[in-house]
């Protein structure tokens, strides 16, 4: 049975979806690196290695699984998605701000597992949700 496009959790699925996608292309995208560098000017994709891309997208990444992962918590009261994306979010902001001064596997290592380990806790929290369903109640929070 399809949700209806109304339906507030629909949405956070689909939050959950982008988050968990986003998530593992930063992944692939920070452990290919380092062997694309040379390749990315000769095909017209060289803001790919930038710096300033790089946060962005981490910054994006983060944002939404704030969200989807707080709201996430808040309906099924599952806390295993949040305990790994807090590593998660922890190895991404340290490999795009002070890793950036080290060698770049330093930097690549810490971004792809933060990477690894927010896409995972945005497969939990889905999982978390379709096992656990929502019941309104007194504890309801919308």
């Amino acid at each position: 049975m399809q949700p209806e496009p109304s339906d507030k959790s629909f949405w956070w699925h689909v939050a959950d979806r982008i988050g968990a996608t986003a998530s593992f292309l930063c992944a692939i995208h920070c452990a290919a690196l380092p062997f694309l560098l040379a390749i990315l000017p000769l095909v017209g994709l060289e803001f790919l290695a930038s710096h300033a891309f790089e946060r962005g997208f981490v910054m994006f990444a983060s944002a939404l699984a704030l969200f989807s992962l707080g709201r996430g918590y808040r309906r099924h009261r599952v806390p295993q998605p949040l305990t790994f994306a807090l590593p998660g979010l922890t190895l991404l902001l340290l490999g795009v701000t002070l890793a950036e001064g080290y060698s770049i596997v330093v930097h690549s290592v810490l971004v792809t597992i933060g990477g690894l380990l927010l896409a995972f806790s945005h497969f939990l929290n889905l999982r978390a949700d379709r096992l656990n369903g929502h019941i309104h109640g007194p504890t309801c929070v919308h």
